[in-house]
């Protein structure tokens, strides 16, 4: 959540900062300045009101000690005048800042400088890109097909147990999950971070601490009797694991990271680039978080960046990383970049990871603070990445990495699946 001083400082640098966004903020920030400007009216008065309630109290006191019994009775009668004015007062200033922060939280947050500008993925700066390509079969099979023959996974029982978007792994695709799984962790845990193991279901308030909700409601899988959420990213329960809390600047960098399943609706989507694993309602990823300085919060990112990168190399695939252009970040970001691997299958480039610096976005929503040195409470920057999400990483190694005797499993993987080939 963007702070009042934010939009207040520089009102025209906010409406285009957001615009690179595609967000037309001009009438939602006139309206937040309109609503702040009415608080602080209300405020005043309601101080006003209230220090003469105080002083008029004191002043009953001794006109019933003077005997001024009539005008102590007058004083006492404004004394409630006030008190009824002071809670009228309250209620009001209640819905104002209500109202106000309702209007804050539609709008989300800045795009860092050094965003694209640009409104579809189309648009996305290339910044890396890595071929590794291997020489496969003739006529290529994708991976849903790989994954029949092989009777690996089943998307058919998947639906018939639940729906579609929930595929059931089996044998040694049930291996290779658990092996990515534990792969992915250990290269975290190996640069740092500590591993938790976090609820599967949220509350309200932890889905808007990470800004969720109220953006995302609409995708999210929700418990009604319990007013739970469905994770649909770890992200979600782990970086909440700090909402409430003031760090000291020795604390810092936090580093977490946390395998969950992952519960998408996926609404809206449909057509060829949902076959398979491309798209899932269901589907195992393991995050990593961050909390920083916000003077460090970069350098942080780019070191993510980088640790990401070490493990979608270790896994032979080809891969590019992409700068996100500012009308295709989430809500929540300054700075995301894509990491995608490459299908020779289906000729086409999957995301596997986002890693993303919210600065004080999140930690704002979160009431995330941290004491400086000269004991002044600021907000701490919020950082997290896919590392990695498993659907598109299991359907690039299976497509790539297709060989007439099997499936070859990379060599870093084999002393997790305890098998080198799917065959």
């Amino acid at each position: 959540m963007l702070t009042l001083k934010q939009l207040r400082d520089d009102k025209e640098l906010a409406i285009k900062r957001l615009a690179k966004k595609g967000v037309d903020a001009a009438p939602v920030i006139a309206k937040i300045e309109e609503l702040d400007d009415r608080r602080k009216a209300i405020q005043a008065e309601l101080d006003n009101c209230l220090a003469e309630q105080n002083a008029a109290a004191k002043q009953i006191g001794a006109l019933i000690g003077q005997g001024k019994k009539e005008e102590a009775e007058e004083k006492k009668r404004f004394v409630a005048s006030l008190k009824a004015r002071s809670g009228e007062l309250s209620v009001e200033h209640q819905s104002v800042s209500n109202e106000l922060q309702s209007q804050i939280v539609l709008l989300p947050n800045f795009p860092a400088e050094i965003v694209p500008e640009g409104k579809t993925a189309e648009d996305n700066l290339v910044v890396k890109l890595v071929e590794s390509y291997t020489a496969l079969p003739e006529n290529p099979l994708p991976h849903w097909e790989l994954a029949r023959k092989y009777d690996i996974i089943d998307f058919d029982l998947g639906v018939k147990l639940t729906g579609a978007g929930f595929p059931v792994y089996k044998g040694k695709g049930a291996r290779l999950q658990r092996a990515l799984i534990n792969y992915f962790l250990d290269c975290n845990t190996k640069a740092g971070y500590l591993e938790v193991e976090p609820p599967v279901m949220v509350n309200e308030a932890s889905g808007f601490g990470t800004g969720q909700l109220p953006d995302k409601e609409g995708q999210m899988y929700h418990a009604t009797a319990d007013n739970y959420y469905l994770v649909p990213t770890a992200e979600v329960p782990v970086t909440n694991i700090y909402r409430d809390v003031i760090l000291d600047e020795k604390d810092f960098p936090v580093k977490m990271t946390a395998y969950t399943p992952c519960f998408r609706r996926e609404a809206g989507s449909y057509g060829k680039d949902v076959r398979g694993l491309n798209r899932l309602h269901q589907f195992d990823k393991v995050e990593i978080v961050q909390l920083s300085l916000p003077e460090n919060s970069y350098e942080a990112l780019d070191g993510m960046v980088a640790h990401v990168e070490s493990i979608v190399k270790s896994l032979g695939l080809p891969y590019r990383i992409l700068r996100l252009c500012g009308g295709d970040m989430s809500f929540t970001s300054a700075l995301t970049y894509d990491f995608e691997v490459y299908s020779e299958a289906q000729k086409r480039w999957l995301e596997v990871s986002s890693v993303s610096n919210f600065e004080s976005f999140q930690a704002n929503r979160l009431k995330l603070r941290y004491r400086d040195g000269n004991k002044k409470i600021n907000l701490a920057h919020t950082l997290n990445g896919s590392s990695l999400a498993l659907p598109r990483i299991v359907a690039a190694l299976l497509e790539n990495f297709q060989t007439p005797e099997g499936i070859r499993i990379p060599e870093t993987l084999v002393p997790y699946t305890g098998f080198d080939i799917i065959g």
